[in-house]
């Protein structure tokens, strides 16, 4: 079965071009294989205008979001795996849609990979399966 997220952020996408609004991308910077500029990141997320006039070879892919921006007048090609959005919306009404956080969970973090406790890695479950224990 096909993801729906990449259409669903496709749609909302079209719907704030389409009501004159300008999109933008709430992203969970810290999710492996994010790459934005980092000078941007507060708090572990970025905001990235995905507006046409702000960005170049837009492409909301089945498994990423790719294009490339200037930053400070200096070029960047971001690239943003599907799990690491947390939601696209218009920036002059905040309407659009929302991803809930934990659809993020299953996958690895920088901060994880930096870390070398390996009790970090095996808490991490398989994707799509939760971790639950009886407690008695």
């Amino acid at each position: 079965m096909l993801p729906i997220k990449p259409y669903l952020l496709r749609a909302a996408y079209e719907w704030a071009l389409d009501s004159g609004f300008t999109p933008h991308l709430l992203v969970k910077a810290t999710v492996y294989g994010v790459i934005v500029p980092n000078d941007y990141v507060e708090d572990g997320r970025i905001v990235l205008n995905i507006h046409p006039d702000a960005t170049n070879n837009l492409l909301i892919g089945d498994e990423t979001v790719e294009f490339s921006a200037r930053f400070s007048g200096r070029p960047f090609a971001v690239k943003i795996p599907l799990a690491a959005i947390l939601g696209l919306y218009a920036r002059e009404n905040g309407e659009g849609i929302s991803f809930p956080a934990d659809d993020v969970s299953p996958q690895e973090s920088e901060e994880a990979e930096d870390q070398p406790d390996s009790d970090a890695q095996n808490k991490t479950s398989p994707r799509g399966k939760p971790d639950l224990k009886i407690i008695k």
